[in-house]
């Protein structure tokens, strides 16, 4: 049925797309997320801090 040459081959292939495939379960369900979530709760403490330093701006 398959030479040993196309057995490997073969085990080579799915071994790259089973990897591939729990990469991409991986960025999609932790990475990504992580990301977006930390990205928006820096720039929610930047606005905070932004409006922080201008009520003391104008009460000094």
């Amino acid at each position: 049925m398959f030479e040993f040459d196309q057995y490997l081959g073969f085990l080579a292939f799915l071994t790259i797309l089973t990897i591939g495939f729990w990469l991409m379960i991986f960025l999609l369900t932790f990475v990504i997320p992580y990301w977006v979530f930390g990205s928006a709760i820096e720039r929610f403490k930047e606005i905070k801090a932004e409006k922080k330093a201008e009520r003391e701006s104008l009460t000094h």
